[in-house]
């Protein structure tokens, strides 16, 4: 297969080209158009259509087995290839069981299996209890571990205490695995509850303030510092989070962040009552703090964007009350991303090639898929996307490809739109709809 387009995305920034496909692999980049081909090879011309990597989208709860009536890998997956997203990485909730011991992940194999549209990788989790898991985890082909500070909201993964994770430190660090956390701290946030904040969002907010995240991760960088562990702060929602971890990277501890579409598109000025589609932990926060986040992307203290797409059943979101108190947290936006994330960074003066380097090669580097995922180069996997980035559309929930077609996004103009999207070379989305083919494979760690 021949893929061609005046403007690729290589390691040397766009120019024409064309890549020569063999075997599901980038075999050769050629001058642009490429040669003709012979009678058995295919060939293609994209034109003026951007040709990204395909997007690595490290946070996803796809819910399944257990709770696949919440998402689901096939249409989990359907929703990725519609957004450009060739890999997903799965969270161990909130599955059930939760991916929490070697027979927990054997059922999440299981459940993928013949079921996924794009390539899936699994973290495992660290819950109180469960060290002795975290070698075998690793061994049976986890990717990393995840774990809460505070509670998760499902019973069956349990947050950590401070002593909890520092015995499970040791068993991380002998897998040479990174360690993300959910970076609140319960004690502040007991004492900010509120279950009576009923339909206004400004008393949801109040309950989960960014103090929560700092203190959390104040911690989580001494954790670092004294144990060398590589540790990933997951959806970063406040600038001064953020800056912590800036001045921890910059005394050489390693930690990383990360933020979400939601926090770099949504303002909590704008979340009107009863809007439970936005509810969401750490929560949506107001528009200083959002421009904030993005100067921490640009800056590179926050190192790539993560979906963090948590669906649930509508009922769940309580938009019948529209009781922030009693609504599952949680926003689904992993179609979404790109042109989420894109039509903010465009706003900003921001290039394309910063949105490709959070979206596709930092997330495939913090998931230890670097040499195969996230850039277009000869030896790579040939997951790729044809991105119209000047068009402009509105989001219509009805055309969406998850399970359940609930999202704050509902109604927003963004610009960029996913036009074709390639999993190692076999079409998995175009122009609207997802190839009804299950080629995702299981990214096994260590292999």
């Amino acid at each position: 297969m021949l893929l061609a387009s005046r403007r690729v995305l290589t390691d040397t920034g766009f120019r024409p080209a064309a890549l020569a496909i063999r075997a599901g692999r980038i075999e050769n980049i050629l001058p642009y158009p490429g040669p003709p081909l012979d009678r058995d090879g295919r060939a293609e011309d994209l034109g003026d259509l951007v040709l990204l990597p395909g997007l690595v989208d490290s946070h996803v709860h796809v819910n399944d087995p257990g709770r696949a009536d919440w998402e689901g890998f096939d249409r989990a997956t359907a929703a990725a290839a519609a957004g450009g997203i060739t890999t997903i990485v799965d969270m161990p909730l909130n599955s059930s069981p939760v991916t929490t011991t070697v027979a927990a992940l054997e059922a999440k194999r299981a459940a993928l299996e013949g079921r996924a549209r794009v390539d899936v990788g699994l973290w495992g989790g660290i819950v109180p209890g469960n060290a002795p898991e975290i070698v075998p985890l690793a061994r049976a082909g986890v990717l990393g571990f995840k774990a809460f500070l505070s509670p998760s909201g499902i019973d069956e993964f349990p947050h950590v205490s401070h002593a909890d994770l520092e015995r499970a430190l040791p068993r991380v660090a002998e897998t040479g695995l990174p360690l993300l956390v959910h970076a609140e701290d319960p004690a502040i946030l007991a004492t900010a509850a509120d279950p009576a904040c009923g339909r206004r969002y400004d008393r949801y907010l109040a309950t989960r303030p960014a103090e929560a995240e700092v203190s959390a991760i104040g911690y989580l960088i001494d954790l670092a510092r004294r144990s060398s562990v590589p540790i990933h702060v997951v959806h970063v929602s406040s600038g001064a989070g953020a800056l912590l971890i800036a001045e921890a990277q910059a005394e050489g501890v390693p930690i990383s962040g990360e933020t979400c579409p939601h926090y770099l598109t949504f303002a909590a000025e704008e979340i009107e009552e009863g809007a439970t589609a936005y509810k969401c932990a750490p929560p949506i926060r107001q528009a200083a703090e959002r421009d904030r986040l993005w100067e921490a992307l640009t800056s590179g203290a926050l190192s790539l964007v993560a979906s963090d797409h948590s669906p649930c059943p509508p009922a769940l979101k309580r938009f019948d009350s529209g009781d922030f108190a009693k609504a599952w947290g949680g926003v689904a936006g992993l179609e979404l991303m790109l042109p989420a994330v894109w039509t903010g960074a465009r706003r900003r003066g921001l290039p394309l090639e910063r949105v490709s380097e959070w979206l596709s090669s930092a997330p495939a580097r913090l998931a230890g898929l670097e040499s195969r995922k996230g850039w277009i180069a000869p030896g790579y996997d040939a997951d790729l996307v044809a991105f119209a980035p000047d068009d402009e559309w509105v989001v219509d929930p009805a055309r969406l490809h998850q399970r359940h077609r609930v999202t704050p996004y509902a109604g927003r103009a963004l610009t960029g739109r996913v036009h074709t999207t390639w999993l190692r070379g076999r079409e998995v989305f175009h122009e609207g709809a997802a190839r009804d083919a299950q080629h995702g494979r299981w990214l096994r760690g260590g292999t």
